[in-house]
């Protein structure tokens, strides 16, 4: 092989895996980002007095919103159902379950306590990847925590979050289908909106 075609060949391959290596580094640095961010906010102490609640509420919604993609995640949650829902159903359910997602991991991130967060690795395949984190209590407790992620035009957004093994939709798929199946979509809709209800809202 004539050199010059064959130190073209190794720059672009050197190229290529740079880029892969700096795809696969930017999958753990969004959600870092967006983790800090969390943390910055439930730790901030002028954000800890009453009259500063709706503020931190607020900052936290746009913080959550910025990694999670609910309409994927609520897609994924109703599996075979989605696709018996009217337009009208879809943006509901979509609604209520983004409400229901952001209230939870609001009020379950409020209670943080000065945990370490340890990203341990990630895992890409294409448009998908997969970072792998723990947190580490005070009293050296360990939590697996999993973030699942699709590449949608060019940004990272998470579909699914794994905590110790349990996959946050396939969970709430498993508890979907049953209701849809005995008691029908609305009744589903009606559980959401009382369940969100029941949780103190951003």
């Amino acid at each position: 092989m004539n050199i010059r075609l064959f130190a073209v060949i190794v720059v672009l391959a050197c190229f290529i895996l740079a880029g892969r290596v700096m795809a696969m580094a930017s999958v753990t640095n969004e959600v870092k980002k967006t983790v800090d961010e969390v943390v910055r906010i439930v730790s901030d102490k002028e954000f800890k007095k009453s009259k500063n609640e709706k503020q931190k509420r607020k900052e936290l919604k746009a913080a959550i919103s910025a990694m999670f993609d609910y309409g994927e995640m609520t897609q994924r949650a109703m599996g075979g159902h989605w696709k018996e829902l009217s337009d009208p159903e879809m943006k509901e359910i979509t609604c209520l379950f983004e409400t229901l997602l952001e209230n939870s991991y609001a009020n379950k991130i409020e209670s943080y306590n000065n945990e370490r967060i340890i990203y341990l690795k990630e895992i890409t395949d294409e448009d998908y990847a997969e970072v792998k984190s723990k947190i580490v209590t005070s009293k050296r407790d360990e939590y697996a925590v999993n973030y699942r992620l699709m590449n949608k035009g060019g940004r990272w957004v998470v579909y699914d979050v794994v905590i110790e093994g349990v996959s946050l939709v396939s969970n709430y798929r498993t508890q979907f289908g049953k209701i849809i199946s005995k008691q029908g979509y609305k009744e589903l809709a009606k559980k959401l909106r009382s369940k969100s209800e029941e949780i103190k809202p951003l």
